[in-house]
């Protein structure tokens, strides 16, 4: 049975019995001298990591605006069902009283 190693547990101690898993890397010599560097390095990365904490108050300030338009909307909704709902009982008290009216004149 053999079992693998792991970067935190590696199976053996022992440099001289470890697997190389990676090669040296060749690196051919770059017309001006100096090698290159790749793109998207630890420098890079961090930047982007600056740049993403830097923009988490802004996400977070749009996310609180969205809730509270959200919130003042569905209190607009409900503002105005409750005035829909008081107008529809004030016709309704005029509907009776113009039927009472009604019906007190036809009984004379």
């Amino acid at each position: 049975m053999t079992t693998h190693g792991t970067i935190d547990r590696p199976r053996t101690h022992d440099p001289m019995k470890q697997v190389p898993t990676m090669k040296p890397p060749t690196y051919e010599p770059s017309p001006t001298g100096t090698p290159d560097r790749p793109k998207s390095g630890a420098h890079s990365s961090r930047q982007n990591r600056t740049r993403e904490m830097q923009l988490i108050p802004e996400a977070l300030a749009r996310a609180h605006m969205e809730d509270r338009l959200h919130e003042a909307e569905s209190e607009r909704r409900a503002w105005r069902v409750a005035a829909a709902r008081r107008m529809q009982r004030r016709a309704e008290r005029a509907s009776l009283r113009a039927r009472r009216a009604i019906a007190m004149a036809v009984m004379q």
